[in-house]
Parts: structure tokens; sequence; C-alpha cells
């Protein structure tokens, strides 16, 4: 059964200095759709990133591909 996975490009500035970027992020997600906001807050979560000052979203789509975490 295929579920649905986010796949996105990221800029992630810290507040301290410094970024990161990702591009063709994967994530898993439950329902159809989510918001750049929470987006955001799941892959600071996610990566466990500490001194985030913002961070940027792009080329967002929602794809149906089977979840790659157990539960």
């Amino acid at each position: 059964m295929n579920q649905k996975r986010v796949v996105f490009d990221f800029e992630i500035d810290f507040s301290n200095g410094g970024g990161l970027q990702g591009q063709d992020f994967r994530l898993d997600i439950d329902g159809d759709a989510i918001t750049d906001d929470a987006l955001a807050d799941y892959i600071v979560r996610d990566l466990r990133l500490l001194m985030v000052g913002s961070v940027r979203i792009h080329n967002k789509r929602i794809i149906e591909e089977a979840h790659k975490r157990t539960a």
C-alpha cells in the first residue's frame, strides 16, 4: 500500500551563524497535505536542530510512496 510522502528543498539559517540546505529531501506524512510551517517544524524536530533562525521551503510536492520508517 502506498502512503504519502512530501518531497521538497529547504534552506535553514541558524541564529548563531551558518546554514543548512537540502534538495529533494523526503519525509513521511500523515494525510494528503502539509503546510510549509508544519513542514519546517517537522524537519527541525526530525533533524534535532538547535538555534534555528528561519526555515524556507521550496518546490514542495506530495507523492505516493511507501513510508520508509516503521512506527
